[in-house]
């Protein structure tokens, strides 16, 4: 089985090598057939295909085992860039690998990876988050969990979210934390710009040129370093500041932690954009 990387706007971009395997494998399974065709129509490809994608993906991982078993060759690939990153086809390959099938990458375009080296920030160690959860509450607390993290933070993000995304990280980073907002790359209006939180939410609301496309969007990591039991008081004080009350959060979180209240209060205000 082939993990055949495709391009993420500019078809340019696609591998001779991608290009022979998908001419050549007895199957391709694809996110979207009808995405997908118009990538194997322009390069006269006419390999059968199919649909995987994350409502089908458990059943028709098992059909596609059977046929890899069969000593049929498949080719998976996604709507655009790498397979699996945040696309569907886990579950395919690592029922192929248990039944040691071999699993091979073809390398190529991929959004993560292309808007981190024209970042500007840390490439040496990163993390990659995939796409926040989409209720309010539920997306805070994951950035609350990831404000003290050192690492530059890398998520995607879709065209709708993008003005709530930013907003929330207004709230938990403030308003100088270093983004970089990358779009439609290696599409004609590819964007990648630079700026503070609350530059990028003045930027966003300016232009709504500016908020359409998929986004890439890259946190520059925390210049703090915090003790492990720092970390967890802050987590802590996070998870009780979204269900109560600051001033209810802030006393029941004194008791769990022995911390001061002052101290606390002052880290809660800072959470939540408050002021004293």
């Amino acid at each position: 089985m082939y993990i055949v990387a495709t391009p993420i706007g500019n078809l340019g971009d696609v591998s001779a090598r991608a290009i022979e395997i998908l001419r050549h494998v007895d199957c391709i399974a694809a996110e979207d057939t009808r995405h997908s065709r118009k990538l194997l129509d322009h390069f006269a490809i006419n390999t059968p295909i199919l649909s995987l994608h994350e409502h089908n993906e458990s059943e028709r991982s098992e059909m596609l085992l059977k046929r890899l078993q069969q000593n049929k060759t498949i080719a998976l690939i996604s709507d655009a860039g790498t397979p699996l990153i945040s696309d569907p086809g886990y579950i395919l390959v690592k029922k192929a690998r248990r039944h040691k099938i071999p699993v091979v990458p073809v390398p190529g375009p991929c959004a993560l990876i292309a808007a981190l080296s024209a970042s500007g920030l840390d490439c040496q160690r990163f993390i990659f988050e995939g796409f926040l959860p989409e209720k309010k509450n539920a997306r805070k607390t994951k950035l609350q969990h990831l404000l003290h993290e050192t690492r530059t933070l890398v998520f995607y993000e879709a065209p709708h979210r993008i003005l709530d995304l930013v907003d929330d990280m207004l709230v938990v980073f403030g308003p100088q934390r270093t983004i970089i907002l990358a779009r439609e790359l290696t599409k004609t209006f590819e964007t990648i710009h630079e700026g503070s939180v609350e530059q990028l939410k003045t930027w966003l609301n300016e232009d709504k040129n500016q908020q359409r496309g998929e986004f890439v969007v890259l946190v520059k990591g925390s210049e703090h370093v915090f003790l492990p039991a720092t970390l967890e008081i802050q987590r802590i004080l996070a998870l009780l500041l979204n269900e109560l009350p600051t001033k209810q959060a802030v006393s029941l979180a004194a008791k769990i932690t022995h911390e001061k209240k002052n101290k606390l209060y002052a880290q809660a205000l800072a959470l939540t954009g408050k002021t004293a």
